[in-house]
């Protein structure tokens, strides 16, 4: 098998790994351009260049724009069997078209529930218990294509999209082989998406992280779990953005956002009961646990948060 397999972040790392070793070596990887990462903004390699060039993966394609006739066409060159796309750009159909045996896309949910750019974080966010991941054969309509197979995972109560996200990583990799082996041996057996049983999980914008302090505990603990450690759950303490990465549901009633307890800990009133604050950061500092967090900044109870 040819195979091309295309993906930029860490997320896309173990599916890469797995197919190295599961004898399905990638002729070629497309990725992201090198970026300035980090403090220091050195020109820096992604994730999952790195991992290739690690693995003697030397024809690595890096475009700036993937609807470029060039990349189609440098693609077609080499002349794949399957393209195996992990987190990365929306390709044309010129591109995916490319893959004799077809190319798939690996997605964070099981489709078509949180069809989008941020399923772990919208799964989260909605309290869901269970989640896992779909391959299925690109289509130009995005996220719409026959699912080949499907892996289900649970979700913890007090997990983070992080953490979901780091577990679903290796949860994929598995995926993404056991879906080559299939198109290889030529058993792959597909099934349509439902479009009436399916949820939208778009790309999370800033304004979606302010915290809903007059929702339910249970509402806000979802909240603030399914945007950690990216992009952090926010709220105002007078004019000071606050980002909160974990909590916990916790007893307690008053106005929603009212500060019930700051003394060695945070307790917060929801709309209905209250969460305790567990981690939280203030601009510009590092993230901290709570009893950290007082002694270097002044909250006292009865203070209104989100206001």
């Amino acid at each position: 098998m040819r195979v091309v397999f295309m993906g930029t972040p860490e997320f896309a790392v173990p599916s890469l790994t797995a197919l190295v070793d599961a004898g399905y070596p990638p002729v070629a990887v497309a990725t992201g351009p090198d970026r300035p990462r980090g403090r220091g903004q050195e020109i820096t390699p992604t994730p999952v260049k790195e991992t290739a060039q690690a693995a003697g993966i030397d024809r690595i394609l890096q475009p700036e724009d993937v609807t470029d006739p060039s990349f189609a066409a440098a693609v077609a060159e080499l002349e794949p069997d399957v393209i195996a796309v992990v987190a990365y750009k929306i390709l044309p159909p010129e591109v995916f078209a490319a893959a004799s045996e077809g190319a798939f896309n690996l997605h964070g949910s099981l489709l078509p529930k949180y069809r989008g750019a941020a399923p772990i974080n919208h799964a989260v966010m909605a309290g869901e218990s269970t989640t896992g991941v779909t391959t299925f054969f690109l289509e130009p309509s995005v996220d719409t294509g026959d699912i080949i197979l499907q892996k289900e995972m649970s979700i913890g109560p007090n997990e983070t999209a992080g953490e979901v996200h780091d577990r679903m990583a290796e949860l994929g990799a598995e995926a993404v082989v056991e879906t080559v082996r299939q198109i290889d041996a030529g058993t792959v057996e597909t099934r349509p998406q439902d479009d009436e049983k399916a949820t939208p999980a778009p790309k999370i914008h800033d304004e979606d992280g302010e915290i809903p302090w007059a929702a339910s505990a249970e509402a806000v603990h979802n909240h603030v779990r399914g945007l950690s450690p990216y992009p952090g759950a926010w709220t105002l303490h007078d004019d000071t953005r606050l980002k909160l990465y974990r909590t916990r549901r916790a007893e307690g009633t008053g106005a929603p956002g009212t500060v019930l307890d700051a003394d060695g800990r945070l307790l917060v009133t929801c709309g209905t009961g209250a969460v305790e604050v567990v981690v939280l950061q203030q601009p510009g500092r590092q993230r901290l646990d709570a009893a950290d967090f007082l002694n270097g900044y002044a909250l006292s109870e009865g203070d209104r948060l989100g206001e």
